[in-house]
């Protein structure tokens, strides 16, 4: 078996930048109408489509 150790980086890359998104995307929602609407559908949204690729799509594979 390969021994391989992840760096703090290498693990807590991903769930924060996806925290950051979900935080930008709820405060452009409480900021304002129109554009800022759609900024954040689109923010919430690839947070959604990335977590339901991963949780049903990839993990359904292994």
């Amino acid at each position: 078996m390969k021994n391989t150790r992840n760096s703090p980086m290498q693990i807590w890359l991903w769930p924060v930048l996806f925290g950051l998104l979900s935080a930008a995307g709820l405060i452009v929602a409480l900021l304002g109408e129109g554009w800022y609407d759609l900024l954040s559908w689109l923010a919430l949204g690839l947070v959604a489509a990335v977590c339901i690729w991963f949780g049903a799509i990839v993990r359904g594979q292994s």
